[in-house]
Parts: structure tokens; sequence; C-alpha cells
């Protein structure tokens, strides 16, 4: 590629612009020296030296100038600086043989190469630009010695050709100079602009990824941004009702009226409670709300969390001390059951001592399964696969009258998550969903669906069963530790299963499913958007 070129590819898109505008002067002013040489008011002021040669040279440079526009138009007036700078020596030239046609530079056709320099001072580089001008120069101070030598100029003439030389000079140093420093500035404005489009790029992920709802509300309360996890969080409370306003939409109405009301809640599309913040953003033409919305349950949660942590490790040790003990006592029951001088009244008591054994024995195995759990390895698989695989493997190890329902998708679901742990989650609730089921209406039932959430863009897994549901007054409950409604269970089942859930960034909640059926609904996290 040429030297001269200022970028690999040929001119920049200013540039571009710049030969359009050059393209089509070069036409207007070849047709209005052709219009001069022909009318009757400009008679004798062009090409009267030699009329021929002038008509021939100024019809010529009209032609090219018409085919040089067509090709740049078909070329969207791109082009490489090599054809620019042919150009600019087809300009200098012909104005050369129009100058000596009209007899000199008295006819003022001189000038006119002021403007061809000019523009290949900002076409092409310093070097290039300087060496037209002094070509130009160099030639027109050269045709006024041979008209001097010849006899038909004067010293007059050469140094109205020495004035013009200086001119082009002065124009070209000081245009350069001038698009140097134009192009500095738009240097500068172009890095300016692609950091701050980063920033913009990274704020925006960064929002995006947040576990706070972040949502902006115009003066209309119509959203300018709204992030993933408010989309989550709040879902159809997003859409205004038929009068145009929904509950957030009231709560910011009454927020803008009174600042000073304390923080609302507000109920969640998961029937939990979210914690609304509002900040006003000033603008120009009204006021935008900016909201943080936040998920008391995640709070509530984390203070949990926070409170068991301590006492997970004195659980744990307490349950390795009870184990010794415990497995003595149930050994000596069954030692006991066995003595054929039991009565009836004391084989029933030996029994309910083996079976709270194996209760309690249930519950020191759940307490220390916790104290020794695995971080999560999570890893990308198709969800519908892996529902499929599980399915096979619980119905062979269920009751012979077990029903299974699973309902698939026609494409792959993926998700992230750790296969082992998420089949712990799954067999609980399942068998939760079998023993709900056959107390309610009298059989073994169970429903599995694989689908990805159309609003949230993210995998979910049903666990339906055709049990009467989780009363609403034990709905903030049922994943707490040892909170149970039946007589044999331990109480740590759901909470083992939240556990695990959270270790591996799903949202597992109760709610019905599509059917109106009880349903515990794995919502796994968007792929994009995992926390490694």
């Amino acid at each position: 590629m040429n030297s001269t070129a200022p970028a690999a590819s040929g001119l920049t898109l200013q540039h571009h612009e710049l030969l359009r505008i050059y393209a089509y002067y070069r036409v207007a002013i070849a047709l209005i020296l052709l219009g001069i040489f022909n009318s009757e008011f400009g008679r004798g002021a062009v090409g009267n030296s030699a009329p021929a040669i002038y008509l021939k040279t100024v019809v010529s440079y009209c032609a090219l100038n018409l085919g040089w526009l067509l090709y740049l138009s078909r070329n969207h007036y791109r082009t490489s600086t090599g054809q620019v700078g042919v150009i600019l020596g087809c300009d200098i030239l012909a104005f050369l043989i129009l100058i000596q046609a009209s007899g000199g530079l008295n006819s003022g056709l001189g000038y006119l190469l002021l403007i061809n320099c000019s523009v290949g001072s900002m076409l092409l580089d310093r070097r290039m630009g300087a060496f037209f001008a002094a070509v130009a120069s160099m030639a027109v101070i050269g045709q006024q010695l041979y008209g001097l030598l010849a006899g038909i100029a004067d010293t007059q003439d050469i140094v109205s050709a020495g004035s013009l030389g200086i001119l082009l000079f002065a124009t070209v140093s000081a245009l350069q100079y001038l698009s140097g420093r134009i192009r500095s500035a738009t240097l500068r404005a172009d890095q300016q602009s692609r950091q701050a489009a980063h920033l913009q790029r990274l704020a925006q992920q960064i929002v995006e990824r947040m576990r706070t709802g972040v949502l902006v509300l115009d003066p209309s309360n119509k959203p300018e941004l709204v992030n993933r996890a408010a989309q989550q969080l709040l879902g159809e409370r997003l859409q205004a009702g038929a009068d145009g306003q929904n509950a957030l939409h009231k709560l910011v109405r009454d927020w803008r009226k009174d600042p000073s009301l304390g923080t609302p809640l507000l109920q969640g599309e998961n029937g939990s409670e979210l914690r609304v913040n509002f900040t006003n953003l000033p603008r120009e033409q009204g006021n935008s709300t900016l909201l943080f919305v936040e998920d008391t349950r995640k709070l509530a949660e984390a203070a949990q969390k926070l409170k068991l942590a301590s006492l997970g490790h004195l659980t744990g040790s307490i349950a390795h001390e009870i184990r010794n003990p415990l497995g003595a006592i149930s050994h000596a029951a069954q030692l006991l059951s066995e003595s054929p001088q039991l009565s009836d009244e004391d084989r029933h008591l030996v029994d309910i001592i083996c079976r709270h054994s194996l209760r309690v024995n249930q519950i020191v195995e759940n307490v220390m399964q916790l104290s020794r759990r695995q971080p999560a390895e999570p890893r990308l698989l198709d969800l519908g696969l892996w529902t499929e695989r599980f399915v096979a493997d619980f119905r062979a190890g269920a009751p012979a009258d077990t029903t299974i329902e699973l309902e698939m998708p026609n494409e792959e679901i993926p998700a992230r998550f750790d296969a082992q742990q998420l089949a712990q989650i799954v067999t609980n609730l399942c068998n939760n969903a079998l023993h709900h089921s056959r107390e309610n209406c009298g059989h073994r039932w169970l429903g599995l669906e694989v689908y990805r959430h159309p609003q949230r863009d993210c995998a979910v897994l049903d666990i339906s069963d055709q049990g009467p549901g989780v009363p609403p007054e034990h709905m903030d409950q049922i994943f707490e530790p040892f909170f149970t409604t039946g007589q044999g269970g331990s109480g740590l089942g759901l909470y083992i299963a939240r556990e695990l859930s959270e270790a591996n960034q799903i949202n597992l909640y109760h709610c019905r499913d599509r059917y109106d059926r009880s349903c515990f609904r794995v919502e796994f996290a968007p792929v994009e958007s995992i926390v490694h």
C-alpha cells in the first residue's frame, strides 16, 4: 500500500465526505469555465490566446470530472490516496493549460489552483500536500519564465507567479496545521467516545448482573431501565393495568408526593415481600425515579444463615456424640424384642423405642450431612436430558404403584448445576410429592415438567403432586429447620433442599403449576448471569 495513505484501506470517513464535495466542485467549475467561454459577457476573458486549445482542454476536463464523479458514487466515495494524487495532478495540468490558453495569470485562473492544493493538503499527508503545492508553484513560475523568454509576458507576470506560489505554500501550510489539529481533536474525541461507550457497557453489565432489582421510571411511569433481577422479582407487576397504573406505580406516585414516606413493601411475583427504595434522578424535563427492589426473604435467609452458621458446628458435634449412645439404645431394644418372656405391652413399648430410635438416627444423619456438605461444583448441562435419566433411576426404586408423568420440551434447556446435589434436592421433593399425593388421593402420583421461563429466560423444573398444597399460614415456615406438619418427618428435608439450592444459585419455592396443582418450582439462574 502507498506509504502516504493515512489508513490501511485508504481514506477515512471524514475524507470521504470531503472527496464527495470536491468531486461535485470539479464538475461545477469545469461547467462554469465552459459556460464563461461560450457566453457573450465572458468572451475574451478566458481562452483569448488559444481558443481551440482552451475549448478542447475544458471539454476534456469536464468529461474527466463527470467520469470521476460517477466512479466515486458507485464506490460510495471510497478510493485510495494514489488515485487522489493522480486526480490532483490532472487538475494542476488542466489549469496550467487553461492559464496558458488564456494569456497568463491576468485571467485569474491561477487562483483556482489554491482550491486544488488546499484539498490536496487535507486529503493527503503533509509531504504529499507540500509536494503538489511545490509542483503547482514551480509550474506557474516556469510558465511565466517561458512567456518572458518568448516575449509574450513581462516581469510583472513573474512577480504575480511568485506571489501565487507563496500564497499556495502559505495556504497549504495553514490548512495542514489546522487539519492536523482537527485530526488530533477528532482522535481524542473518538478515544473518549470509545472509553465512554466501554464504561456504559460495563455499567450495563454490572446493573444487569446485580442481585438487587434496579428499575428507572420516567415521569409518566414508563420503564427506562429494568435489569434482570427486577424482572424476576416484579414479573407482571411491571405491566400497567387497565387504568395505566398498578401497585408499583401507586407506590411511586405516593412517594413523589411525599418523599418522607418510609420504605414500602410490595408483594412479589413468587409471593415474597419486596422492599422498595426510591431515589430521584433530576432531568431537564421532569424527574425520573430510581427504584431498588430487594427480596426481604433473601435478607431474612441471609440473617438466618448467619445465625445457623455457628449453630451448625455445634449441632454437628452433638450429632456425632449422640450416634454412639443412640446405636447402643437401638441395639439393646432389638435384643430385648427377641426375648420370649416379653408381654405384648412390653413388646409394644420396645417397638416404640425402635421406631423413635430410627427417627432420631435419621435426624442425626441429616444434621451430619449438613455439617459435611461439600461445596457445589456446578457444570453446564442439558436439564431435560438430566431429568430423563433421573426419572429412570427414581422409577426403578419407587414402589410399584407409583405413577410418574414427565413433560419435556422439544429443545435443549441448558442450566448450570451440581448434578449430585440436584439429584438430592429433586429426590427429596419427589418423595414428598408421592407421600402427599397418596395421603390426599389414595395413590402415589408425581409430575415433572421441564421448560424455559418465557419472561425470565431461565430453565425451570416443576415437581407437582395431587396433594392439598401448603397452607397459607405455613408458607413462610416450610423451609425452616425442624418444621414439619407430619408425624414421622424430621423437618430437615426441605431445609436441606433449600440449602443445596442456594449453593447452586437455584431459586426453590412452592407455588401452583399451570394445571393449578401443588408444585415445588426449581428455578435455575440464567446461564449468562451465573456468578463463578
